[in-house]
């Protein structure tokens, strides 16, 4: 998964139903952000991570995991398109007994590339 991976909403649905493993979305989202892993060195490099993330990030979070993180990509995502699952996806949202940290965190990452499928159509 890399930023040359179509956000179509098949993807998109795959990410909320689970369909989609952790690790592969984490590394879309890194792509996403500018996170590239070099395998010469072993490293990731960061030149075209925005420096907000790469000084609170230097290396790419869990963002299945890592609670700050998902914070961080919250805040991140503009108040017009925080509806986007809604909007896009017709997503009604998850039962309480459906809720689970990692469901939630995942809405969010859908939402937030719903937000980046937006501003590069």
């Amino acid at each position: 998964m890399g930023k040359d991976t179509a956000l179509t909403d098949a993807l998109l649905w795959d990410i909320l139903q689970e369909r989609l493993p952790a690790a592969a979305v984490n590394e879309l989202v890194w792509a996403y952000l500018g996170y590239e892993y070099d395998p010469v060195q072993q490293t990731w490099r960061t030149e075209r991570v925005a420096a907000p993330w790469r000084e609170r990030f230097p290396t790419p979070p869990d963002f299945i995991q890592d609670r700050a993180a998902i914070v961080h990509l919250t805040r991140s995502i503009p108040p017009a398109d925080k509806q986007l699952l809604k909007e896009e996806l017709g997503f009604p949202g998850y039962r309480v007994d459906e809720l689970t940290p990692e469901r939630t965190r995942r809405a969010t990452i859908v939402n937030w590339l719903l937000h980046i499928r937006r501003q590069h159509p």
